[in-house]
């Protein structure tokens, strides 16, 4: 009676901002006080906001061990973090908000190399495309951060400037 016949109004510009917002978080898998966090970190550091906040987001170690193939989904990669099965520079790391800097080294703890989930993903995205800012070595189970990405390198099909916008206000 009501509903088919009324004409949907058109998106408002902050209802398309946030669902943008709503898009990465979820992507990413970081809860609001966290972008929140990411966010003011990647205005204050200077350069492009967007894409800084980005970088900031793949530079995670649940983002990068998906990345690299050690997991299938972002899900799992912070479940492989969070069970202490990843180790970054030699030191097993527990924390997947863990932000890489260039030069270090993601791999797999010694005891958990044979467990079956990861081997299996190793071995399945080993001809899968790479990631210019990531170096992995499936033999040994190890990775490294080599830098930043640039944002035409990030596949993932974000507008960041909709974030930028919204947070600005």
């Amino acid at each position: 009676m009501h509903g088919n016949t009324r004409r949907r109004r058109q998106r408002s510009d902050y209802a398309i901002q946030l669902l943008e917002k709503q898009k990465v978080k979820y992507t990413y898998g970081v809860l609001e006080r966290q972008f929140r966090n990411l966010f003011d970190k990647a205005h204050r550091k200077g350069g492009i906001t967007g894409t800084v906040l980005l970088q900031f987001l793949e530079a995670r170690l649940d983002n990068t061990v998906f990345r690299m193939g050690i997991a299938p989904t972002r899900r799992a990669a912070r479940q492989l973090v969070g069970h202490r099965h990843i180790t970054v520079n030699g030191i097993i790391t527990n924390i997947a908000s863990f932000q890489l800097r260039p030069g270090d080294v993601v791999g797999v703890r010694g005891k958990s190399q044979n467990l079956g989930v990861i081997a299996d993903n190793v071995s399945r995205k080993v001809d899968s495309r790479r990631f210019p800012w990531l170096e992995f070595n499936p033999e040994k189970l190890e990775g490294t951060f080599v830098a930043f990405p640039e944002r035409e390198n990030i596949p993932e099909k974000i507008n960041e400037q909709l974030i930028v916008e919204l947070y600005s206000k």
